[in-house]
């Protein structure tokens, strides 16, 4: 079993349900780790042989946050861990994201997320 882990993504999409969170992009940071396995022939060939692709993952992960509109923290979250348990190749997943400057005199609120891929998927 390996974790692969991406730290601070750093993206910006609409977050909150203020009405100035509505019309303007914020800054929100991304961190996710994923449990795989890696065949022994990945590892003996030094190829990509049946691996997880974080590269793809990542994108898709991209796309949705620049693309979509959220009010809440909990579903921004949600929905990421949801995308990146869609892989077959996923066992477990942690996401957090942070917002930063989302209340005062603080440096950021986060949540954090977990979840495992249903073995009948």
């Amino acid at each position: 079993m390996a974790r692969i882990k991406v730290k601070n993504l750093l993206l910006r999409t609409y977050i909150g349900f203020n009405p100035e969170e509505l019309v303007n992009k914020q800054d929100v940071i991304i961190n996710f780790e994923i449990e795989t396995e890696i065949s022994h022939e990945a590892l003996e060939a030094d190829e990509p042989l049946g691996i997880l692709d974080y590269k793809t993952i990542t994108k898709k992960v991209i796309a949705l946050v620049q693309d979509s509109k959220f009010k809440l923290l909990e579903v921004l979250t949600q929905k990421i861990l949801d995308l990146i348990l869609e892989d077959e190749k996923v066992k477990w997943a942690r996401v957090e994201v942070d917002k930063p400057h989302a209340l005062r005199f603080a440096e950021s609120v986060s949540l954090e997320m977990e979840g495992t891929r249903n073995a009948n998927d």
